[in-house]
């Protein structure tokens, strides 16, 4: 089968990608919406690009999660979890919260502790520090904990956690997870889990502070017909948008759902702990799964990365003023500390990665002394420079702990599920698209071998730069704040739902310059309307900064995402240019 024809004709562009665009097919069907629906030619667009048909665009425009939150008793276990826990509750009984160090896991224990919290009720927080007990429940914590409390709330963890769980004596065992489940599972009460193997898989996108939520559904729903009237739900949904973003969950079906009205919550700014982090944070308008992805969310991770794993679950948990700014600064200055560690450490494993070579179905290093607590980011940045699943491993003496992060269409947690199995690693788990392990050291190599193996039978390492995919063709005078605001209607974008993308074909460059250390900054034309404005993070590590800089009065072609820049109370229409070809 021949490959499409490339927009515009452009087969490499100044990065060395192909850019790829509507068929004819799509374009019929984008004006056949603009006939019957009247939505703007661009919005239309986007929409066909998702299989969106024009009966059902105005839902798709407005989610509803009373039309797809999934009803939470689809889940197996899930009616034992919630009574169990509704009758601690009601009994008065002693909980404990066990939550993984990440976001997915402090938002999740946030919920549990917040809703508690307005049934004047409280329970004692658990994470485990990262370097010393690792992820997941150990034996000497559980055990610990099982003497003190009736019921322990595995979140984001447990799945895979059969001895110590059994270690447990006495307390009853709740888990809600959303990690990949083994052949058999723990002895506990009950295990909520969409990646259960014997789930549907449904639901096995959602992470787990979903699937907390969906159990506070269910818990509510007991209460109710006892004649009791829960927590109010839906505000909690900033904890559940801050999770889905942060755990990089596709903003899919009822993601998508309940990241876009966890945001109207969010902006609402009630939750004192992320008000705080928001403004230390220097966040100044409202909250978009940008700021989510890259502004909060590293924050609250800083602490299980280097510091106390316990901090960003105590921040989103709190309802004290002055805690959450103590903890808010605390995560900041933190956060500051692992960029730094961060930039040390993928400097030299992307060295080492290059020295390895960076067209197999698997890019990794491992380094001595690598802080464990950044593997994981540094294993994303790799990801995304060579468009392969990457791992990244630190040594401590004989043993590695590592974090994988893969492409789409590529499960890496099954394939590290299956080296664990096979006994190449210590331990390992996770997600189709993150994983971690843990690895002796005369072990790495065969078990990176196979990892391999494994990784290109599922398709990984069959492509280059990966594709440019565009939405379609605009002229500079359509670009306007209003042709935005309607296009983010399709949003929140992010995960699986990425941010449209334009081409502007033939564009004359008004001017190019050079910002702060590596940005450009850009104004194009068509001679016919008013010049647009953009810029281009990072453009001149890259080809594409210094030839548009030297433009000479030659025509680009340019592409990216049009955004709106705030600006001293002032709002314009800009373009995030991501990519150039002469035209």
């Amino acid at each position: 089968m021949t490959a499409a024809r490339a927009f515009l004709g452009v087969e490499a562009s100044i990065t060395g990608r192909r850019w790829t665009g509507p068929t004819v097919e799509a374009d019929r069907l984008a004006e056949a919406m603009v006939q019957e629906t009247g939505l703007p030619a661009a919005l239309a667009r986007v929409l066909v690009a998702r299989g969106v048909a024009p009966a059902e665009a105005e839902r798709f425009l407005e989610p509803q999660l009373r039309d797809l939150l999934p009803d939470p008793r689809s889940l197996k276990d899930m009616e034992t979890a919630a009574g169990r826990f509704v009758k601690a509750v009601k009994d008065r009984q002693s909980i404990a919260v066990f939550a993984d160090y990440d976001v997915d896991g402090g938002s999740s224990a946030a919920l549990l502790i917040t809703w508690l919290r307005a049934m004047g009720r409280a329970a004692t927080l658990y994470i485990p520090d990262r370097i010393d007990e690792g992820y997941g429940p150990n034996v000497p914590a559980m055990s610990a904990l099982a003497r003190d409390h009736d019921l322990i709330v595995c979140v984001d963890c447990g799945t895979l956690s059969h001895e110590p769980i059994a270690a447990a004596r006495g307390a009853d065992i709740i888990v809600l997870d959303h990690h990949l489940g083994g052949e058999t599972l723990p002895p506990a009460l009950a295990i909520v889990n969409p990646n259960r193997q014997d789930e549907s898989g449904e639901l096995g996108h959602v992470c787990a502070a979903s699937v907390v939520f969906l159990m506070l559904v269910e818990a509510n729903r007991h209460l109710r017909e006892e004649g009791v009237k829960g927590p109010d739900l839906m505000a909690l949904l900033d904890l559940v948008a801050l999770a889905t973003v942060a755990d990089v969950a596709p903003l899919v079906g009822v993601n998508r759902a309940l990241v876009r009205q966890g945001l109207k919550v969010m902006a609402r700014r009630e939750r004192v702990g992320l008000t705080t982090l928001a403004d230390v944070a220097r966040m100044d308008r409202a909250p978009t799964p940008y700021h989510l992805g890259f502004l909060l969310g590293p924050r609250v991770n800083a602490g299980g990365r280097i510091g106390a794993a316990d901090l960003g679950a105590r921040l989103l948990a709190t309802d004290d003023p002055h805690e959450a700014q103590a903890l808010a600064d605390r995560l900041d200055a933190l956060n500051t500390e692992r960029r730094e560690i961060e930039n040390r450490v993928r400097d030299a494993a992307l060295a080492q990665a290059e020295d390895r070579g960076l067209d197999a179905p698997l890019v990794w290093a491992a380094g001595e002394g690598w802080h464990p607590g950044v593997v994981g980011i540094v294993a994303a940045r790799l990801k995304e420079a060579t468009n392969r699943p990457a791992i990244v491993i630190g040594f401590d003496g004989d043993e590695g702990k590592g974090s994988g992060r893969s492409v789409e269409g590529v499960d890496l947690g099954a394939a590290i599920q299956r080296l664990a199995a096979e006994g190449l690693l210590l331990k390992g788990g996770g997600h189709r698209m993150a994983a971690g392990l843990t690895v002796a050291r005369d072990r790495l190599e065969p078990a990176m071998a196979r990892l391999s193996d494994l990784l290109a039978r599922q398709g990984a390492g069959t492509t280059g730069p990966r594709d440019l995919r565009l939405d379609g063709l605009l002229m500079p005078g359509a670009v306007s704040p209003a042709l935005i605001e309607e296009i983010e209607r399709a949003g929140p974008f992010g995960q699986a739902a990425p941010a449209p993308r334009f081409a502007f074909a033939g564009m004359a460059i008004a001017h190019a310059r050079r910002i702060g250390e590596n940005h450009l900054r850009i104004a194009f034309s068509d001679g016919l309307s008013a010049p647009v404005e953009g810029i281009a993070f990072g453009a001149f590590d890259t080809p594409l900064g210094p030839l548009l800089e030297a433009h000479g009065g030659m025509r680009f072609h340019l592409a990216g995402r049009l955004e709106l820049n705030h600006w001293q109370g002032r709002t314009k229409a800009q373009l995030r240019l991501e990519d150039a070809a002469r035209s």
